[in-house]
């Protein structure tokens, strides 16, 4: 089975050589789509000759290089991606799990709030009570039993991507990620991971700094995506994607 590990990356020149040092131990395989970087982080990669670099000549959001992963994943014919995030949160000692567990269900998800970790850090309020309100809508619609909708570390199916048609660009791409999988039948489990946050003030981008539009932003993504499958619990369109 051959799996590619894939990691996001925006003006990340302060971690990225760490994290891709780590990455790098556990997989022979690794994707970097750089989404525009411009603090330094694209001289940096150019000194790594373990990883396939795709750049993006300007930053096109959270969504669009995961995208940007999946088909890289597709074209070569990869059986199973694994992303993980640059900033430091992500514990690459556990790529081999969530690759493995792939080859029993199409997406395998990090969740944080799956269990406690010693060490385990206090989240920012603000982003825990949005990621508990979109988790909980999320379940109550689709009929998912997920308890973090927003992690980053997931491992994918390769050949199960190919039944998705994803159009966000930004962070709500979960979202939309979510209603498409279970449209799609996909089986979904997820996989505790310890609840690092390194980064307490990360921008989510202009106004999308704001809380309540975040949150509005995320609810419209939502609604789009469903109406846009004709995803509804208990509707034949829908398959049982609850992991």
């Amino acid at each position: 089975m051959r799996s590619l590990v894939a990691l996001p990356v925006f003006n990340e020149a302060g971690s990225v050589n760490e994290v891709l040092d780590e990455v790098a131990r556990f997989s022979d395989d690794i994707l970097v789509v750089d989404d525009g970087s411009t603090d330094g982080t694209p001289e940096l990669l150019r000194q790594r000759s373990e990883a396939h670099v795709v750049t993006h000549s300007t930053n096109q959001g959270y969504g669009a290089a995961l995208r940007t992963a999946f088909d890289f994943a597709i074209e070569h014919r990869f059986d199973v991606l694994v992303t993980i995030d640059c900033d430091g949160q992500h514990e690459p000692q556990r790529i081999p799990q969530f690759a493995a567990a792939c080859s029993a269900c199409d997406i395998v998800s990090g969740s944080r709030y799956l269990k406690s970790f010693p060490g385990d850090t206090e989240p920012p309020a603000q982003r825990l009570w949005i990621n508990r309100r979109l988790t909980a809508e999320l379940n109550h619609r689709l009929g998912l039993h997920l308890t973090d909708a927003f992690c980053g570390f997931k491992a994918y199916r390769v050949a199960s991507l190919k039944k998705l048609a994803l159009t966000e660009t930004g962070y709500a791409m979960p979202l939309e990620l979510w209603v498409q999988s279970v449209a799609a039948g996909l089986k979904i489990v997820e996989l505790p991971v310890p609840l690092i946050y390194l980064d307490q003030t990360r921008s989510f981008g202009d106004v999308l700094d704001d809380a309540d539009v975040r949150v509005q932003h995320y609810f419209d993504v939502l609604e789009r995506s469903i109406a846009a499958t004709g995803c509804r619990v208990g509707l034949s369109a829908c398959g049982d994607g609850a992991g």
